[in-house]
């Protein structure tokens, strides 16, 4: 079983942000002591030795949060079942201000050699409407320390469509931003999602985001701005130098196998997808009876593996070969999606060049729309 990459999820913060549905918890000094002895556990359930990988990714949640003698053993935990070298693009995501000295020297030390930093907005006043524990001086320090310490290979995340963002106020947030002169920035429309601070507020008329038009428009400048500066957009929400684009998120975006560890992490293994117990209580408590902390398993289709490769494959700016899909499946990519493919590029949704079969500029603001199209209405396979 060739897996790619690894993902594992830390849930705890000290600030829960005010649109944020990911699992996460109250950072608690003793649940994260038990909860990074039980990551190793898991991890013992399926890895045997010392395997290798392509990326290894800590996502949260705020991996940060924790105390630097918890960040040390997650760290060691994992050099102990992975192989980590300079091949291996080894990323930690964090909030500005959250690295300690210590946390700054152990990243090179135990082969993280990639930050995802969570910044979101350059604007104070933003920054506390979302409930975000930094400000923007914060930002500044956090970069100029990670690159002192070795670490150049800095993605800054961000979110436009904020309640109250004008289209003014996006373009000095790119401006702030490409400043930095960073090789990687990802950068996500607000979504209202249930049980969020924003959703209850959304719900009773008391926020309110930009006109649709309003955030298509931040979308475009984006992308604009972002090519100008020489850090091309290669996904519908990334943007990278020539070579720094996340190999780990490419992991997803290829529709290869990657493992899930951690309380509500998803993994992708041969035939099937597996979904953890969510609770953070429950997932400690699965395991030290021994058990894998899976919540269930779904079994994975040839019909859903071909609709997953369609919907993946067109988040990236090449989009889909044409020869790839048929090595993959043995059938052509028209057989299964010719009708589909000349409607959306009739729309102009969609356009060929080449090999490869991709969405345009302004098929990415239709993305869920097209998405929807290459869902096969019965299964060709008869399984």
């Amino acid at each position: 079983m060739v897996m790619k990459s690894v993902y594992i999820h830390i849930p705890f913060c000290h600030e829960i942000c005010h649109y944020c549905d990911f699992t996460k918890i109250y950072y608690q000094e003793s649940l994260a002591e038990q909860y990074i002895t039980a990551l190793g556990k898991e991890m013992s359930f399926y890895v045997q030795g010392h395997q290798e990988v392509h990326t290894i990714y800590i996502g949260g949640g705020t991996p940060t949060s924790l105390s630097d003698s918890q960040f040390e053993q997650l760290l060691k935990t994992i050099v102990h079942f992975f192989q980590v070298g300079p091949d291996v693009e080894f990323t930690i995501e964090g909030n500005p201000g959250d690295f300690s000295l210590d946390k700054m020297r152990m990243l090179t030390h135990y082969g993280v050699n990639r930050i995802s930093l969570g910044v979101q907005v350059l604007d104070d006043d933003f920054l506390k409407v979302l409930n975000r524990n930094h400000r923007v001086k914060d930002v500044y320090d956090t970069v100029d320390q990670l690159q002192k310490h070795g670490i150049e290979n800095i993605s800054m995340d961000f979110i436009y469509a904020l309640p109250d963002q004008t289209l003014d106020h996006f373009k000095r947030t790119l401006r702030d931003a490409i400043a930095f002169g960073l090789p990687h920035y990802s950068a996500y429309s607000l979504q209202i999602e249930p049980q969020t601070v924003f959703y209850n507020r959304y719900k009773k008329g008391r926020l309110k985001k930009p006109p649709e038009e309003e955030e298509a428009n931040m979308y475009l400048l984006l992308i604009e701005e972002m090519e100008r500066n020489g850090t091309p957009q290669y996904e519908i929400s990334n943007f990278a130098k020539p070579g720094y684009e996340s190999k780990h998120n490419l992991t997803y975006w290829n529709n290869d196998y990657y493992y899930g560890f951690g309380a509500g992490a998803h993994g992708y293994m041969p035939g099937k997808r597996v979904v953890n117990i969510r609770p953070v209580n429950h997932y400690i408590k699965t395991i030290s009876k021994q058990t894998k902390p899976v919540l269930y398993e779904e079994i994975i289709t040839r019909k859903e593996q071909i609709e997953e490769e369609m919907f993946l494959g067109l988040r990236r700016k090449k989009g889909i070969s044409r020869r790839e899909f048929y090595h993959k499946y043995s059938v052509r990519v028209e057989e299964l999606y010719g009708k589909e493919i000349e409607n959306l590029k009739a729309k102009k949704w969609l356009e060929e060049e080449g090999d490869y079969i991709r969405l345009t500029t302004r098929g990415m603001l239709f993305g869920n729309d097209v998405f929807q199209s290459f869902l096969l209405d019965d299964d060709p396979f008869g399984k």
